[in-house]
């Protein structure tokens, strides 16, 4: 397509993927595990077997590169697998830097699987830059990884002074922006070697879809590292999982924004409501990274906030189950609005407060969302 499109018209069009032997305009779905050779036992395209190069999940790596801004993209069967494989790849004794909090999943790993492998783990709250460069080891540390806005009290981490601390230690930066997608943050802009989605969040945004995705800044080793140890192991998706990822990317320009304006509209209304000690999200102006996130983050603030109750656990707990329309669930980004007790979700070692509530806010009417929690806080 032409370069000068914008990001939205790029999406929707999914690159502008027409079919070659039928003119169809919605992308196919091709199930065959693997490809023919020609007379001289050669294959005629890049295709030669399903687990590193089928064309239905190579549309939509093509999507979330261009729109990241990234030289490539690789997808993975789930946000988990995508996560870890930049640690999968890290040599045993190298050190990495993760935040403090974060998606739950990721520390629980290297806390374990980690560990086993050799990794030195280090967990900082990755939004105070002072304690971000107290932690990095120049010459040791290989690898920070930061998610912003962090998973599910919303701190937002200056990605461009993060990447200045990364590099000046001859490490990586690697971000988590599955909050943030490329319609909010695009990272690369900002010195980011590699960017990670969850992709069954937001990109696909329909909650029917397991997926996880990396985006890299640059085609050098340590990304031949990411792609060997995908192509050896395979944790891909399947075909109609990769057709209904294009499909959900194709409205993520709408999706998004329209999240983002409830989200704060939700957050306003809240701030201050007596029955809640906090509201967490970037936009209200006395979020601690509200600052941060005006100069890091376009067109909202995101559809993802947090809310604690004074009455705490117990009472957060019914709140949940006193909504209507939030429905009680495990996951974030679709088009429907959800609500979840992480504390439940994570378990007794989690570092989330045990009072909160996290919020996926979707994208029906913003008055009946607001409407809902009011009632539910009401009899709770």
């Amino acid at each position: 397509m032409k370069a000068d499109l914008k990001p939205a018209t790029r999406a929707a069009q999914a690159l502008g993927l027409e079919c070659d032997v039928t003119g169809a305009v919605v992308p196919p779905i091709h199930v065959s595990t693997t490809f023919a050779r020609d007379a001289d036992y050669e294959l005629p395209t890049e295709h030669g077997y399903g687990r590193d190069q089928n064309p239905t999940f190579m549309q939509p790596e093509a999507v979330i590169a261009d729109l990241e801004g990234g030289a490539a993209a690789l997808l993975f069967a789930s946000g988990m697998a995508a996560c870890t494989a930049p640690f999968q790849v890290l040599r045993q004794g190298d050190h990495v830097v993760v935040p403090d909090i974060m998606y739950y999943g990721l520390p629980k790993w290297l806390r374990g699987f980690g560990a086993d492998r050799g990794l030195d783990v280090d967990f900082v709250p990755t939004a105070d830059l002072d304690a971000l460069a107290a932690a990095v080891r120049p010459g040791a540390t290989k690898l920070v990884w930061v998610e912003s806005p962090c998973n599910p009290v919303w701190r937002v981490t200056d990605l461009a002074a993060a990447a200045e601390i990364a590099h000046a230690a001859g490490a990586r930066l690697a971000v988590d922006s599955t909050a943030a997608t490329p319609v909010l943050t695009r990272p690369f802009e900002h010195g980011v070697d590699l960017v990670i989605h969850a992709a069954t969040k937001y990109l696909n945004g329909h909650s029917d879809v397991m997926a996880g995705a990396v985006v890299t800044r640059e085609l050098d080793d340590f990304w031949e590292r990411i792609c060997e140890h995908r192509e050896l192991t395979g944790p891909i998706l399947g075909s109609f999982e990769a057709f209904l990822l294009t499909r959900g990317m194709r409205t993520l320009f709408l999706r998004v924004p329209a999240a983002a304006r409830s989200a704060l509209a939700i957050a306003k209304h809240f701030d201050g409501h007596a029955a809640l000690s906090h509201v967490l999200y970037p936009g209200l102006p006395g979020h601690p990274d509200h600052a941060v996130a005006q100069r890091q983050m376009a067109d909202g603030f995101g559809g993802m906030l947090s809310i604690r109750l004074k009455g705490g656990a117990e009472t957060a707990r019914r709140v949940a189950a006193a909504c209507a329309l939030f429905k009680p669930a495990t996951s974030l980004g679709g088009v429907e609005s959800l609500i979840e007790h992480r504390g439940t979700v994570e378990g007794p070692e989690s570092l989330t407060p045990k009072d909160l509530l996290r919020l996926s806010v979707g994208i029906e009417d913003t008055g009946d969302l607001i409407a809902d929690l009011e009632a539910a806080l009401s009899v709770a």
